[in-house]
Formats: structure tokens, C-alpha cells, sequence
């Protein structure tokens, strides 16, 4: 489970941001929400099962999504993917001169079985600058190791990092490393970061094939199906063939058997792109959905097939593909990122979505959901605890600033939406006279 993630000097972000999944202590007289938007581990710790981030455009939102995927990525891919003089493709905050030679600072706490864990690195476009690994078993942290410009440092917990340090390449991370050589702690620490999941709600490349492979496997079929169903979509049932097509814009090209891993299509799909042009892509298993066929007194006569990719909508299509990522992170208590939510969707199947995590029923092994969205019918003390509502504002020097609702003095009584909207709690766009500029008005 997440317990707080942390960036700074990277993209947007200037200085050190904290996105809090800790549950604050709030005030008794505070609207009750359903207690099961936390997750209590035990007598000192809560934690929440999902948090939502709002701002105006620019602001920064998208970034902080892009911040948890590298950090993955590059943990999880540093010490076999790298070469020895390949830049790391981390990007600093560009907007002023105290940042152009510091390094972006990513750190990250968990648990994993019970056990706290902080792990973090500061890295430029050339090398490693710091990292470190500390652990709390009982109540106090532990070093496991740490690394600086003096070298790697192992603590006596941590020995399967020894005898590593010379085989760490400064472009690599030291976790990495120990990872490749079965470190038993580094492992596990991997496996973790290897179940976040990071998808985009306005790009669905990145998650399509994972939802058509499984359903296709049979993992959670039933249960993708079900989800469907009760999304009021009109769909009885989904049915999906055994090849893909590779297509151009002008024809399909070729057919594959298998589809491509969830974490590697966006670089197939540059790739494709480069190859055979601009709206090139894998397209999915072809998906047949089944509709009810209805006579002239409405009663119910037979099925109707439908092609999936033809004759659903957009918005259709999209749900079916986020339902793979849906139901595995709750099956399995992972972490979910998702940026734009709420796009193509009607504001009552992304609050579904969102209960889904903030019951127990659904969600017993307390799987977290993360998201950014414009969506402010979301805005509400009856879906959401203050400190689920978190908020991103661009300063005047294009310097993100991240902060929870529960930071704010808010009456007990208040209405979120209404308020957010009329710039109380900041984090929303500054519009200038478009009337002028569309007609011209002095």
C-alpha cells in the first residue's frame, strides 16, 4: 500500500511535493463519510483508498502522474535497460536557474507485508547523485543502504547488496542491481513498484491489449463482464476472437497472434508509427459485443452482435478496456494512477468506479486509486473525506504546488463543488475577456 510519494525538480514541480495517502485526523464534526475510504493497518497508522487531484489545465496534474511512471519505470528497468553512457530520461524544472544544475528528487514509502518501507533516489540526465533504502520492521527506521558521491554504503540487514557496488554503473540504480542478482528485499521491493499501475484516461494504447489478453485468457472474464453489464451500457454479453491486426491508416497490414504486454505498448507504438506513419497501431482482438433484439411489443426475440470497434461508442470502448486494470488492482490490492478519469465517461459511472474502492465489499484487499480529473461532480463530503480532495496550482513563475482540502479552513457544511468553483480553494484557471478577443471589444 502507498503511504506518501514525493517529487521535486521535475517537470513542473520546482520544489519538494508530498501527495499524502496517510488519512488526517478531521475534525468529529466533519460529515461522516463511509468509513471504508480508509484503511486502518493499525493504532498509529490509516491510511485512504483513493485520492482525487484537481487543477486547471497546465497546472501540473499530468505531471505528477508522469513523475510515479518514471520513477517505475526506471526501477524497475535502470540496471538492464540502461547503457553505460545513456542519459536518464529525467526532466528537471526548466523555469529558473536555482534548478538547471540540481537534481530531479523522487522518493516513495510503503508497506509491503505489514513492513514500512522508504526508498528514493536524486538523479540527473548522467548519473545517480543519491539513493537510499530504509525499513521499519518494528517502530524505528533502519538503514538498509545508502549512496552518495562517496560511494555505496551496505547496512549488516542488507547483504545482498554486497559485493554489488562496483557492478552499479552511475546511470543505474543501486536497487536495480540487486534485484537482477535475487537480492531477496530489493525482489520484493520491485514486485511492488511493478504493481503500480500508471494508464491514461485520454490514450487507451496504454491498457487495451493488457484487458483483451486477459479476457481472452480467461482472467476475469466474468468479471469484466459483469462490471460492463451493470454500467447500464446495454451490452449482455462480450465475445473476442484470437488474432490482432497491425494497421496503417490506409489498411491492416499484417496479423499477430498475441497481444503486446501492457507496459511495453506505448513503445511498440512509436515504433509502429515510425515504421508505417502516423496512425499506425495494433489494433485489438476483434470484439464482438451482444445487444437484445427486441420485436414490435418490445419483448425480448434474440441476441444482436455488434462490432466492438465500429459500433460502440467511444466512451463504450474506454470502459471496456479500463475494466481489465479495474478489476486486477482490486483482486489484488495494487495501486492504480489513472490521468483524466472522468474523459468519455458520465459523471455517475466515474463516481461507480470510484466506489468501488471506498467499499469493502468490492475492494477487501484495500487497493488504493489515485486519479486527476476536471470532474467536479465528484466535489462532495458524501463521496469524499477532506483529505481524499487534493489540489494543484501553477504559481506566476510556472511552479506547481500540491495541497489537500484538509489543509484548508473549510466549514463542516460546506459545499466543495460550489466552492472550488468560485476559487475558494484556489487551483483553478484565471480566464481572461474572451469576449474581447473573440469580437474584438474594447
Amino acid at each position: 500500500m502507498l503511504i506518501e510519494f514525493t517529487i521535486g525538480n521535475f517537470r513542473s514541480f520546482k520544489d519538494p511535493v508530498t501527495l499524502n495517502m496517510v488519512a488526517a485526523k478531521l475534525s468529529a464534526r466533519d460529515p461522516k463519510v463511509n468509513k471504508n475510504n480508509t484503511i486502518r493497518v493499525d493504532d498509529n497508522l490509516t491510511l485512504l483508498t483513493s485520492a482525487a487531484v484537481y487543477g486547471a489545465n497546465a497546472s501540473g496534474k499530468s505531471n505528477l502522474v508522469a513523475a510515479i511512471k518514471f520513477m517505475k519505470r526506471f526501477v524497475l528497468g535502470s540496471s538492464r535497460e540502461t547503457q553505460v553512457a545513456e542519459e536518464i530520461d529525467v526532466q528537471n524544472f526548466q523555469l529558473s536557474t536555482e534548478t538547471a544544475d540540481k537534481p530531479s528528487f523522487f522518493e516513495v514509502v510503503f508497506l509491503i507485508d505489514g513492513v514500512k518501507y522508504r526508498y528514493g533516489f536524486e538523479a540527473n540526465r548522467e548519473y545517480i547523485v543519491t539513493e537510499w533504502l530504509f525499513h521499519a520492521p518494528k517502530i524505528r527506521e533502519a538503514r538498509l543502504f545508502t549512496r552518495d558521491e562517496k560511494g555505496i554504503d551496505c547496512s549488516r540487514t542488507f547483504k545482498e547488496g554486497r559485493g554489488l557496488e562496483e557492478k552499479t554503473r552511475p546511470n543505474a540504480l543501486f536497487l536495480s542491481v540487486a534485484s537482477q542478482f535475487n537480492g531477496p528485499i530489493s525482489t520484493r521491493i520491485l514486485f511492488w513498484f511493478k504493481n503500480i499501475g500508471t494508464i491514461s484516461g485520454l490514450n487507451d494504447m496504454g491498457y487495451r491489449g493488457y484487458t483483451v489478453r486477459k479476457f481472452k485468457e480467461g482472467d476475469f472474464q466474468k468479471e469484466i463482464v459483469s462490471l460492463v453489464k451493470s454500467l447500464d451500457l446495454g451490452i449482455i454479453d462480450i465475445k473476442v476472437d484470437k488474432s490482432s491486426e497491425v494497421k496503417t491508416p490506409d489498411k491492416p497490414i499484417f496479423t499477430i497472434s498475441v497481444e503486446a504486454p501492457q507496459e511495453l505498448s506505448e513503445t511498440i507504438q512509436r515504433k509502429l508509427e515510425k515504421a508505417f506513419g502516423t496512425g499506425s497501431s495494433i489494433q485489438p482482438m476483434a470484439i464482438q459485443t451482444l445487444h437484445t433484439k427486441f420485436d414490435k411489443s418490445g419483448i425480448p426475440v434474440s441476441l444482436e452482435s455488434f462490432d466492438f470497434g465500429r459500433q460502440e461508442s467511444d466512451g463504450t470502448q474506454k470502459l471496456f478496456y479500463l475494466t481489465g486494470p479495474l478489476i486486477d488492482t482490486l483482486a489484488n490490492g495494487k495501486v492504480l494512477w489513472i490521468d483524466e478519469m472522468e474523459v468519455r465517461m458520465h459523471p455517475l459511472i466515474t463516481r461507480a468506479i470510484i466506489g468501488l474502492f471506498n467499499s469493502l465489499e468490492t475492494n477487501p484487499k484495500r487497493a488504493q486509486l489515485i486519479f486527476t480529473t476536471h470532474d467536479t461532480n465528484l466535489l462532495s463530503n458524501k463521496l469524499f473525506r477532506r483529505d481524499q480532495i487534493w489540489f494543484i496550482e501553477k504559481d506566476h513563475q510556472g511552479c506547481s504546488h500540491l495541497y489537500s482540502l484538509a489543509e484548508l479552513k473549510v466549514r463542516n457544511d460546506a459545499s466543495f463543488e460550489n466552492d472550488y468553483i468560485q476559487g475558494r480553494y484556489g487551483a483553478i484557471p484565471f480566464i481572461g475577456n474572451v469576449r474581447q478577443v473573440i469580437l474584438g471589444e474594447e
